[in-house]
């Protein structure tokens, strides 16, 4: 089963969030409505899907999604919305 990971922009809090799902427009839709009680998403209701990609499996996807969360980085998240290579070189990377 293909997994995504994913990050979510908040145009109220310019913030961004990382996650990894199979289902990617359910998960936004929890994100949105308080479904995660404890998440950091909770801080806000606006989130949008601000870049995805698709992994192989849920190992790829968690391995990836602690990658990008590591690098504590804005200019990360932009450059790989902006540079698709880079999430391929991710994929390649964490295959």
């Amino acid at each position: 089963m293909n997994h995504f990971v994913y990050i979510l922009y908040s145009p109220i809090k310019d913030t961004y969030y990382i996650g990894e799902t199979s289902d990617l427009e359910n998960r936004l839709h929890w994100h949105n409505s308080d479904e995660f009680k404890s998440a950091y998403s909770k801080i806000t209701n606006d989130w949008t899907i601000f870049f995805s990609f698709v992994c192989k499996d849920i190992i790829q996807a968690r391995k990836i999604e602690k990658h990008i969360k590591s690098m504590k980085s804005k200019a990360y998240l932009q450059n790989l919305n902006k540079y698709p290579e880079l999430s391929k070189k991710l994929i390649e990377r964490f295959s």
